[in-house]
């Protein structure tokens, strides 16, 4: 299948948020997204935006599992916050049990998730932050699977 596309321009951690928050509006039990960016680049700013999307409680703070290696919130669907960037190898991500994450009846978003392309599942979203200045990203969310494409309309629709 043809990879699908959506670009949109952020110009603050609020707009950010929200872009977040609108995908994770639209997000159900077994979604995986795939964060692709470099440190600074929002990856975190746009999990706390698809928390909110999920109902996760607004007092409830969502922060990067840089060490703990996942964070779960509970929402209308309970979202499994990964960061994988600390681990060494796929032997460190399979040892710490993180894939079964991607099978749970919940929502799993991994930040550095480009480190471990193998492991993911094919119907994962994709979303690449890039750095075009101090203060502006592009956020592009992608995905070639029948269900990154369903996500990917929903999102035009709402």
């Amino acid at each position: 299948m043809k990879e699908r596309s959506i670009i949109y321009n952020s110009t603050s951690d609020r707009e950010t948020i929200d872009i977040g928050q609108g995908l994770g509006t639209v997000l159900s039990g077994g979604d995986v997204v795939a964060l692709v960016g470099e440190l600074g680049s929002g990856k975190t700013w746009f999990t706390k935006g698809v928390a909110k999307g999920l109902g996760v409680l607004t007092e409830t703070v969502v922060t990067s599992p840089s060490f703990s290696l996942i964070n779960e919130y509970d929402g209308r669907h309970t979202l499994f916050h990964m960061d994988a960037y600390r681990l060494e190898g796929i032997s460190d991500f399979i040892s710490a049990g993180l894939e079964e994450y991607f099978y749970k009846d919940g929502v799993a978003v991994m930040e550095w998730a480009d480190r471990w392309p193998e492991i993911l599942p094919e119907w994962r979203l994709k979303v690449e932050f890039t750095i075009i200045d101090e203060r502006s990203r592009q956020i592009t969310l992608s995905g070639y699977h029948p269900r990154a494409y369903e996500i990917l309309k929903s999102i035009c629709n709402t």
